[in-house]
């Protein structure tokens, strides 16, 4: 629970870095609570529909060497922005391309400083580390 909270926030937080950068992409009222309304829904668009579109379209990803990736976070940004209208508008494919590129980055980068983690190994020790026991 505590990984989604945060992931809400970095989501909020990569909305507001791109609706600054991204001509195209504007969020109606900047405050923190759509924000934080935007960051919700793309979490839980990201975590029901990208695993799903990205199997539907494994063949594409595959020969484009990853690459379709992009297209699948910029049609996440779309359907975002389609559930809601009157918080976030996106005026068409390519700012939604160019956005899903920076949110990638920005989510990236927050994630790893803020410490959210996949796996779940707290307090677990790591099994790619090898210690040598001196004796």
């Amino acid at each position: 629970m505590r990984n989604f909270i945060l992931r809400v926030i970095v989501y909020a937080i990569g909305i507001a870095l791109v609706a600054e950068l991204v001509p195209g992409i504007t969020v109606a009222n900047d405050t923190i609570g759509t924000l934080l309304i935007i960051g919700l829904v793309f979490g839980i668009v990201n975590a029901i529909l990208k695993p799903i579109l990205t199997i539907l379209t494994c063949p594409l990803v595959i020969l484009s060497l990853g690459l379709f990736i992009l297209v699948i976070n910029a049609i996440m940004l779309l359907i975002t922005a389609n559930f809601l209208p009157d918080r976030l508008q996106i005026e068409g494919f390519w700012p939604a391309f160019l956005g899903g590129i920076l949110m990638s980055i920005i989510s990236l980068v927050l994630e790893r400083v803020l410490g959210v983690d996949d796996k779940s190994n707290k307090g677990k020790r790591d099994p790619d580390v090898i210690i040598m026991d001196r004796r």
